[in-house]
């Protein structure tokens, strides 16, 4: 079984930055295919940033490249997103999702609880 606990969610002023932890727990992370997905009010969840094991990539929305860094670190089994400029529109709940068998898929099998980000203008 995979766990995904994410943390930095908050409230922050347009430009402003936050930084989104995901620890996982359950399984050998350094195979772990593991991303952010984000989710405003109204609106179907959509991804954000992650990597993928199969390929060795890393990939971003267009919407948040050049503000947006993902970074995956494998001694704390922790992936992090870095958010700077954010914008109104950033304002979701963000979730971390895993497939710790590494696949290409975005279809990720586990997900955490989600954290709260909203971008004040």
């Amino acid at each position: 079984q995979v766990q995904l606990v994410e943390s930095g969610g908050g409230v922050v002023q347009t430009g402003g930055s936050l930084r989104l932890s995901c620890v996982a727990s359950g399984r050998s992370f350094r195979r772990y295919s593991i991303g952010w997905f984000r989710q405003a009010p109204g609106k179907e969840r959509e991804f954000v940033a992650g990597y993928n094991w199969a390929g060795g990539t890393t990939r971003y929305a267009n919407s948040v490249k050049g503000r947006f860094t993902f970074v995956k670190d494998d001694a704390k089994n922790t992936v992090f997103l870095q958010m700077n400029n954010l914008k109104p529109e950033d304002t979701a709940t963000y979730y971390c999702g895993a497939d710790p068998d590494g696949s290409t898929s975005l279809n990720y099998p586990y997900w955490g609880q989600g954290t709260l980000v909203t971008v004040s203008s």
